[in-house]
């Protein structure tokens, strides 16, 4: 999952969320990579990863390009 994130207290409120909700799907705790303050944060649940980043250093990383020929499940703008 790639997502954008606009401030640090949106980093974690999202970052919050998906960890919560996570068990219900049957995810374990995530390992965490990254801050708020470096513009991305990685949650690695082992068979899903959540990238989290500002509108910068989405642009500059591309991962959409680098995952482009993967099957998109869901888009959310």
């Amino acid at each position: 999952m790639i997502a954008s994130a606009v401030s640090p207290r949106q980093f974690e409120a999202l970052a919050e969320a998906i960890t919560r909700e996570a068990p219900r799907a049957g995810a374990q705790r995530p390992r965490r990579e990254g801050t708020p303050a470096a513009g991305w944060l990685l949650l690695d649940f082992g068979d899903v990863i959540v990238h989290l980043f500002t509108p910068e250093e989405r642009a500059y990383y591309e991962l959409e390009q680098l995952w482009g020929r993967g099957k998109q499940l869901l888009r959310i703008e």
